[in-house]
């Protein structure tokens, strides 16, 4: 198995074609929102990811080819083993992927390069064209070394890993509300996903899958989307402006400021800690965000719940808090 097509490059007829539609659409539906110059951005992100993928494939796969040939079990991908050990490695791969994304929210150095990604404040199928161009700096590629020491030839993860990526495309869009029951159970969806996009504080830092929610709902990451709170997209500090070099090196412009200005003891936890991670506690991360968010949250019900404390159980139910109905409805189509 020397070589197999890039997934990604052949849709890319395909990303054209839907992302003109859905253009067109968001022009009849105000649900759907498309700025030109972030649209533009996204897709100039994109294309110098697809330039730095290029530049730096033949040594990604050379890196590859030696973990490969130091594999702990030797796998016959041929017929008809191929049958069980494709599907095998997808989930694999799509296992590796999740943990990868779940790194690359926690520790810093990974967000340098995965940050472009979630910068525009707008979700629509340019969003998921807008690429990192420093994954491979950033060694990204490590996450799956270990499935070519596991025996699974390179050529036939890297076709994986574009399937996996292209199936990623279609769920950055606001124009499908809900799939059915048992595929949002089970598959990554636009809902899903647009709560990973989501700076809202209940929100931060969930649901991290690639193609499989599952792996959120097994390792504790999940947050359903709830008709109750309005999303908003971009990151915890918002770009200020469209420049696509700012927009693609921006956050580690801002680990080299911290590297120079922090006190010795203190660097190394700025590439290692939390994005928003600060040793004089001067910066929020997403994790003291969502503190403070629940502790205010808690003390609203509180002082709810002292209000209605002396009505009858009719008028309780009445006056239950904002957003319990729409989460009993969420939990009820879950």
């Amino acid at each position: 198995m020397e070589s197999l097509p890039s997934p990604t490059l052949w849709a890319i007829p395909f990303f054209v074609a839907t992302v003109a539609g859905e253009w067109l659409w968001s022009r009849r539906n105000s649900n759907i929102r498309y700025e030109t110059r972030d649209a533009i951005t996204s897709l100039s992100l994109g294309l110098g990811s697809l330039v730095a993928g290029f530049a730096t494939a033949g040594i990604v796969f050379a890196l590859a080819l030696w973990a490969y040939d130091h594999r702990i079990i030797d796998l016959q991908i041929t017929w008809p083993q191929a049958l069980w050990l494709v599907p095998i490695a997808f989930v694999l791969d799509d296992l590796a992927y999740y943990w990868f994304h779940r790194t690359a929210h926690r520790v810093r150095w990974f967000w340098a390069a995965h940050v472009i990604h979630h910068s525009s404040q707008h979700y629509n199928l340019t969003t998921a064209l807008r690429q990192t161009w420093t994954g491979f700096f950033a060694l990204s590629f490590l996450f799956r070394m270990p499935l070519f020491f596991l025996g699974f030839p390179p050529a036939l993860i890297f076709f994986l890993a574009g399937l996996n990526l292209v199936y990623q495309y279609w769920i950055h869009t606001e124009a499908i509300d809900r799939m059915p029951r048992w595929f949002e159970a089970v598959m990554n969806t636009p809902s899903h996903h647009r709560v990973h996009h989501a700076t809202n504080p209940r929100y931060l830092d969930r649901n991290y899958a690639g193609v499989f929610i599952i792996w959120d709902r097994m390792f504790g990451s999940f947050e359903p989307e709830t008709a109750d709170e309005k999303i908003e997209y971009g990151i915890v500090k918002n770009l200020t402006n469209y420049n696509i070099l700012w927009a693609a090196f921006h956050e580690w412009i801002g680990i080299i400021r911290d590297l120079w200005s922090a006190p010795w003891r203190y660097k190394l936890n700025y590439l290692i800690k939390p994005p928003g991670w600060s040793h004089d506690g001067s910066r929020e991360s997403s994790e003291t965000i969502k503190a403070r968010w629940a502790q205010s949250a808690q003390q609203e019900r509180v002082t709810w719940q002292n209000m209605t404390s002396s009505l009858s159980a009719a008028d309780r139910q009445e006056a239950r808090l904002p957003g319990d109905s729409a989460k009993m409805e969420s939990g009820r189509s879950a």
